[in-house]
């Protein structure tokens, strides 16, 4: 779902007219404004500011598809992609580039991970690599990989 789609709701349920979260996310109301009508979108470190000043995880603000790795973040766009367990029955959590044969298939860190990702996440979505790293730095830690080591 679009942040315009989210964002009022969000916003009402905390009882913030467009002035209230402007004023705490130092910026004008139209910029509210703007996001809420779809005439424009916050950038990444702004949505990730909006997320904790609302108190909810940034992929609610994101237009995150229904399926996604686990691991890595990306998103399942074609048959193939998906990891398998040992059984090898395919598991609609992990792309097979991070899983397979009912394991991970490298040890790596989250902020390797995410020094991997970013480059090609840029590219993919004519994003800088710093706007992807910042994504993938806020949406990573809510990933079921990252959230088992805690």
């Amino acid at each position: 779902m679009a942040i315009k789609d989210v964002l009022p709701r969000l916003r009402r349920e905390r009882g913030l007219t467009q002035e209230d979260l402007a004023k705490r996310l130092y910026i004008t109301r139209q910029a509210v404004s703007r996001w809420e009508t779809g005439e424009t979108t916050p950038g990444i470190d702004m949505t990730k500011l909006i997320a904790l000043t609302l108190d909810v995880p940034v992929t609610e603000l994101l237009e995150m598809p229904e399926h996604y790795c686990q691991s890595c973040g990306m998103m399942f766009t074609a048959p193939g992609q998906h990891g398998h367990e040992a059984d090898g029955t395919e598991t609609e959590e992990f792309c097979r580039w991070c899983y397979d044969d009912g394991a991970y298939t490298y040890e790596t860190t989250m902020e390797d991970m995410i020094e991997e990702c970013a480059p090609r996440m840029a590219e993919a979505m004519g994003w800088t690599v710093d706007e992807s790293a910042s994504l993938l730095g806020a949406v990573l830690p809510t990933l079921k990989r990252w959230r088992d080591e805690e």
